[in-house]
């Protein structure tokens, strides 16, 4: 053999191998699936009988066409974001929005629902889809992915795809810090430790139906929301740190929690992503990051609107949701939420990168 051809053989050997290595490093995630509540449902809401829905002005009006989706923000979501982040496509649909076939359902899907919980006591209360209709509209969705791509392709699909959990705010603030029945069964330890095991039985309910790849969010310190500091009675104007404290404790055990189940579930890569010394960061110095004001929402008056009261005051909101840590008195908003998701993937997603 000349050496011209040695070369040629050679440039060929190093691009085929190049070219797989490229193909696999982008393909590493196939698809973005979803569990969880407001912070990651991206209009289920809008198909549901419920008041807890995002889908109506201001809501939307800096997402793609200033469309109100669903989503409780000005724009995207933290999953839009990781989405994009692993080059699937921009932001991840809804499952119950008929608009979206099954073909585009393929690379990212949401079953998440503002309001919900990992209490299904707590999606009573709103009258939202609790987690455990989540995980059975995701069996349902593995088998129309079946029937549309074939069970060969649908299973690489499930298998590689990355299942994102962000759920648990709601059953403080809407639950057990709103409502008598659970304080008078729980202590606070007690009902932390109580969501805790229904978090473990969530995750190792998606791994029975395929999931392998899996992130658990923790929560952010939901006592800075502006609602929970209008309503803090005891320093009004003030994050919450009674709120706070439980958030970190449920963050705490829910890391032991995941660290547990990754060492358990066979062939499964399970991680905790830590959200609450980054959004901490923000609320103690949000010109370090560019916002001007973390106290309010940008909706109405900031203090107590969110949902369809967000809708009632739309006169009142913010000219510049960039300026503002949270959109409404509860939800971030888009910047915030980029800048979550960043971290997100710079840290615990790195993993499946």
């Amino acid at each position: 053999m000349s050496s011209e051809s040695l070369c040629y053989c050679l440039l060929l050997i190093v691009g085929h191998f190049s070219l797989s290595a490229s193909s696999t490093a982008a393909g590493k995630v196939s698809a973005i699936i979803v569990f969880g509540d407001s912070t990651v449902d991206p209009g289920n809401n809008n198909f549901i009988p419920t008041v807890a829905k995002g889908n109506f002005p201001p809501y939307g009006r800096d997402f793609d066409g200033g469309l109100a989706t669903g989503r409780f923000s000005n724009g995207r979501l933290v999953t839009d974001f990781l989405s994009e982040g692993f080059g699937l496509p921009s932001s991840v649909p809804a499952y119950l929005d008929p608009s979206y076939t099954i073909d585009q359902l393929a690379t990212g899907v949401s079953f998440a629902s503002g309001g919900t919980g990992l209490d299904d006591l707590t999606a009573k209360i709103a009258s939202v889809i609790p987690l455990s209709q989540q995980l059975e509209y995701f069996v349902e969705y593995k088998e129309r992915l079946k029937v549309a791509k074939g069970e060969s392709v649908a299973n690489e699909i499930i298998a590689e795809a990355l299942y994102i959990f962000s759920i648990g705010t709601n059953d403080f603030i809407v639950n057990y810090l709103v409502l008598p029945l659970r304080p008078t069964q729980y202590t606070p330890p007690e009902y932390v430790a109580h969501l805790i095991v229904l978090a473990d039985t969530a995750v190792r309910d998606a791994y029975d139906l395929g999931a392998r790849k899996i992130e658990f969010t923790g929560l952010a310190p939901f006592g800075c929301v502006p609602v929970a500091r209008t309503l803090n009675h005891d320093k009004p104007g003030e994050c919450n740190e009674e709120y706070n404290k439980l958030a970190r404790r449920f963050n705490a055990e829910l890391q032991e929690a995941m660290k547990k189940l990754n060492g358990e579930l066979a062939g499964a890569q399970v991680v905790y992503a830590e959200t609450y010394s980054l959004v901490s960061a923000i609320v103690a110095n949000p010109s370090k990051y560019g916002f001007e004001n973390v106290v309010q929402g940008c909706c109405g008056t900031g203090l107590i609107e969110t949902s369809v009261l967000c809708g009632v005051d739309e006169p009142l909101t913010c000219p510049d949701a960039e300026k503002y840590v949270f959109f409404d008195s509860v939800h971030p908003s888009q910047r915030t939420y980029r800048i979550v998701a960043d971290n997100i993937l710079n840290n615990a997603l790195k993993v499946f990168m």
